[in-house]
């Protein structure tokens, strides 16, 4: 094998975490390499966040479309192509991913196409070349987990990945299995498009890792929308003997959905396939690479970050935490704080939630006070045609300082940076509220929602 030149560090996998990495990475003068085995930009921009959130972005547009006569305007002859939405999807992928690309180039990181093979502590075999390296990044990310379900292999029955690329006409009937975020913002893509969609979940409300609340409300707003939702219920198998049918149990009851597809959305597993070799000693755990507080694994000199470690598996955080570990390998501070973690889920109305739930503060026996705010008083709201939604904030009893905030409303993935930033920098209900929030805007409620709390503390 050809021993290529020497690099300062080898990153592999090229989505968020890893291409964000080696760009931070060449910015402080290390020689960088990275590895990527199918396509940059990693399941975030090729079978995940931008394709999902581009078809969401189409279907919510239809809906309004079709809708429009609460604001006055009526057309005919509204129709959405699927072949036209994927053809846009694809394009704003490739844009995209492009946009890396140079990114890329333009930091001077040289890219390997082909599987990254850890070989030793400071070799990196790709396309049967070594790469020698000081040290080692690993962001190889996750794949989607297949639940163990009787006839789960049948045909028909997909991850998200195949969803994504489905090939033909929208499945008229679709059974989701999972009511977490994917499972979700599906069941508001599909329904939107015109499937008749049924969700099915183990625990007993949808989004369970977020505040009861918005579990409850999605329910309410799904329900109204004609999706068909059981929670609470175990599937016990999937049957092909007369089409596709899932069979679960709900209450004792037998449920049994028929089907043009079914998706399997039970979360994602780690993907360390084939990456170490035999001789390597690096410790996992379920699948997961384990790392310390600066991401280095068990082997001095190689890292992991991102979605392979296991944790929150979000694009952002993987990029934070990939950052941070670049930081750790080069004796700098951490450039972000991972104590908190927004996250958002694309449906319609949007959520986002930052910081801790009423729930967790209970739990964990913290004295908090909250206040929520009803979206459909804002003006904007209202005037947009929105719908059931909230903004509840809470602050610790004793300072005043935010503690955590919970969002249905629009655009509620951009307003949740707010609290973010109020998080890491102990900002106080107070600080918050000296602030002028524009009118009429989806902002108002946190100004409104402040003002709530500001009358309780009295």
């Amino acid at each position: 094998m050809e021993e290529k030149q020497k690099y300062d560090l080898v990153v592999i996998g090229g989505g968020p975490a890893g291409y964000t990495a080696a760009v931070k990475a060449a910015e402080y003068g290390y020689h960088t390499a990275l590895v990527e085995a199918d396509s940059l930009g990693g399941t975030c921009l090729n079978r995940g966040c931008i394709p999902t959130k581009t078809l969401l972005y189409s279907a919510e547009l239809y809906e309004k479309l079709k809708n429009g006569r609460i604001a006055g305007v009526s057309a005919e002859n509204i129709s959405c192509s699927v072949e036209a939405l994927w053809d846009r999807k694809a394009e704003v992928v490739e844009t995209l991913r492009q946009g890396i690309c140079g990114m890329l180039k333009k930091a001077k990181v040289d890219v390997y196409e082909g599987k990254g093979k850890i070989t030793d502590r400071h070799s990196v075999q790709v396309n049967g070349e070594i790469l020698s390296t000081e040290k080692i990044l690993v962001t190889t990310g996750a794949v989607p987990s297949v639940p163990p379900i009787p006839g789960v292999d049948a045909p028909g029955v997909v991850t998200s990945d195949e969803l994504l690329n489905w090939n033909g006409p929208l499945p008229q009937r679709l059974v989701i299995i999972g009511g977490g975020v994917i499972g979700m913002e599906f069941a508001s893509l599909y329904q939107a498009l015109g499937s008749q969609v049924v969700v099915i979940e183990a625990m007993d409300r949808l989004l369970g890792t977020m505040d009861r609340e918005i579990g409850q409300s999605l329910k309410v707003l799904m329900k109204k929308r004609g999706v068909e939702i059981h929670t609470g219920t175990k599937v016990e198998r999937i049957e092909t003997a007369d089409g596709l049918s899932v069979i679960a149990t709900e209450k004792e009851q037998t449920v049994i959905a028929g089907a043009d597809a079914v998706l399997a959305a039970v979360g994602r597993r780690a993907y360390t396939e084939s990456l170490f070799g035999e001789e390597l000693d690096l410790k996992v755990e379920r699948g997961k690479i384990l790392v310390n507080e600066n991401f280095e694994t068990s082997i001095p000199g190689i890292y992991a970050a991102g979605d392979c470690i296991g944790g929150i598996q979000l694009a952002h955080v993987a990029q934070a935490e990939a950052v941070n570990a670049v930081c750790a390998m080069m004796n700098r501070p951490p450039a972000f704080d991972l104590s908190v973690i927004p996250s958002c889920v694309y449906t319609n109305p949007e959520i986002a939630s930052v910081g801790m739930t009423a729930e967790e503060a209970k739990s964990g026996g913290r004295n908090i006070i909250s206040a929520k705010y009803p979206m459909a008083a804002n003006g904007k709201t209202l005037l947009s045609g929105g719908e059931r939604g909230f903004v509840k904030i809470l602050a610790d009893e004793q300072t005043g300082q935010i503690a955590g905030a919970q969002l249905m409303c629009e655009r509620a993935s951009d307003l949740v940076s707010l609290f973010g930033e109020a998080l890491v920098n102990h900002l106080t209900t107070e600080d918050l509220e000296r602030v002028i929030y524009p009118h009429p805007t989806f902002a108002e409620g946190i100004g409104e929602a402040l003002h709530l709390m500001h009358g309780k503390k009295k």
